[in-house]
């Protein structure tokens, strides 16, 4: 496995857990507010308070699963083929 494989592996990693944050958030939305979320943020008959709700639920939600997808990615990789993937280093 090299630099290749790593960036298959972590771009289908991202993806995946992408797709579930944002199924996980929108099942999250419908329970909290009882109603469908915003289709587009940004459109200016969108309140404020459900625009910036839905920024910071999303953001934090897709973020996190983005970072535990490619920590799980490299813990594979790593007992693969014994090292981390090609420019991810060890820390502490």
């Amino acid at each position: 496995m090299g630099a290749a494989s790593w960036k298959i592996m972590g771009s289908a990693a991202a993806i995946v857990s992408g797709i579930a944050a944002k199924k996980i958030l929108n099942a999250g939305w419908k329970a909290a507010t009882g109603g469908e979320p915003p289709a587009n943020p940004e459109h200016p008959d969108t309140s404020w308070a459900e625009a910036v709700g839905w920024a910071a639920a999303s953001g934090a939600l897709i973020g996190v699963a983005r970072m535990l997808a490619a920590r799980q990615a490299a813990a594979y990789y790593r007992h693969s083929t014994g090292h981390l993937p090609p420019k991810l280093e060890e820390v502490g």
